[in-house]
């Protein structure tokens, strides 16, 4: 039988995948090796295996028992459309499958008593304050959104270009577009430069740079350089430090700047837990961004292998981390400038109680706040501005 075939693919991926890799990255590279399954077959295992980790830690009991049929509630919990492991398994919610998470929600948990939704997410006691619960763990049944950011005047013919490509791109502001996960864009936008992929609350942080012509700044985190560009299109004349511990992540950013066309920056390999004073000594800026490394949870609906993975002790790791980060840069700052202090974390430990322990060290709160991407299909951030005393 087709199911057979179906969930044999599905069970044969999953024991091969050990979590020691991003659950993408790995579908890449298992598919490569395995070239004998056509598309028809990448497409279901990939439904399945992401359905299975949308489940994060619940029905334990049933995972031992009946795995198959644990897979048939996750997988239509997390899609609209049917398949055959729900007909051959869950025959009686068939016809639900296309009703809102909510009311599959209370379906499951009707056929299935065992079933908490507080277990897919473990670490609800954990949650930042603003962080609606019931919603936030709601999200994890539906995948995220691609989200692009456009140059203004570039955008309606951004736009022109996916209306002919058929894509259902939703227009969220004048430089912001939503777009079904998976969308080719390479295919579609030619002219990289006209746009950059960001998710739509990493775009929203940039409310809280303010810079001004002429200002010196430093990402400090800076990674793939997404905040810096922000940054740029704000403000154009901005001079511009971007520093990060890994040398491949400067040369991403290296490549992502000039096809973007920000041609004017500085930068330096710099590990921010240790003593920088020789690259820095005679530096001041009038405005850092400290985009922290961090647990990352509030991505996790696009890894969601991470809701089963993830270890509670890590959340003091990169809490005690972002503190010794945050001491060793605002020292560069100057007074009355802002640090604009932010996560893709939506633990506490991680946002609230590392911008009460910055304050401490002499800066002042002039705004916080949760941005809550599970209300747009985007990613749940947590973002800062303080002002240096």
């Amino acid at each position: 039988m087709k199911v057979e075939h179906q969930i044999r693919a599905f069970e044969q991926l999953l024991a091969q995948y050990d979590g020691t890799m991003p659950l993408h990255r790995f579908l890449v590279a298992y598919f490569k090796k395995n070239r004998q399954m056509g598309s028809s077959d990448r497409r279901w295992a990939s439904r399945y295996v992401y359905s299975f980790f949308r489940l994060g830690r619940s029905l334990a009991d049933l995972l031992r028992r009946d795995p198959v049929q644990r897979l048939a509630i996750a997988d239509f919990l997390c899609n609209a459309s049917p398949s055959l492991v729900i007909e051959q398994y869950l025959p009686e919610l068939l016809e639900q499958v296309s009703l809102p998470v909510a009311a599959k929600l209370v379906l499951i948990q009707d056929l299935y008593p065992d079933f908490k939704l507080s277990e897919v997410f473990a670490f609800t006691n954990h949650l930042s304050e603003g962080i609606t619960t019931e919603a936030f763990l709601n999200s994890y049944f539906t995948q995220p959104d691609l989200f692009i950011r456009v140059a203004e005047k570039h955008s309606h013919q951004m736009l022109e270009l996916l209306q002919e490509a058929q894509v259902d791109a939703k227009e969220l502001g004048p430089t912001t577009f939503s777009l079904p996960n998976g969308t080719k864009l390479e295919k579609i936008l030619p002219e990289q430069k006209y746009y950059q992929v960001q998710d739509l609350s990493s775009q929203k942080t940039g409310a809280l740079f303010q810079p001004k012509a002429y200002d010196y700044w430093w990402d400090c985190c800076a990674a793939s350089g997404g905040k810096s560009l922000l940054l740029h299109q704000l403000e154009p004349k901005v001079q511009l430090l971007v520093s990060d511990l890994r040398e491949n992540s400067l040369h991403n950013l290296d490549e992502r700047f000039q096809v973007a066309g920000l041609k004017k920056y500085q930068k330096k390999a710099l590990d921010l837990l240790q003593n920088n004073e020789q690259d820095l000594h005679d530096y001041e800026f009038d405005g850092i961004i400290l985009d922290a490394p961090c647990s990352g949870s509030g991505t996790w609906g696009r890894t969601p292998e991470m809701l089963s993975q993830f270890e509670v002790h890590k959340i003091g790791y990169f809490s005690k981390l972002q503190k010794s980060i945050a001491a060793n840069v605002i020292k560069y700052l100057k007074p009355g400038k802002p640090l604009i202090y932010i996560t893709c974390s939506v633990f506490k430990e991680e946002n609230e109680e590392v911008v009460g322990y910055i304050e401490s060290l002499g800066l002042k709160v002039e705004t916080m706040e949760i941005i809550g991407g599970y209300q747009d299909k985007a990613d749940t951030m947590f973002a800062a501005r303080l002002i240096k005393l």
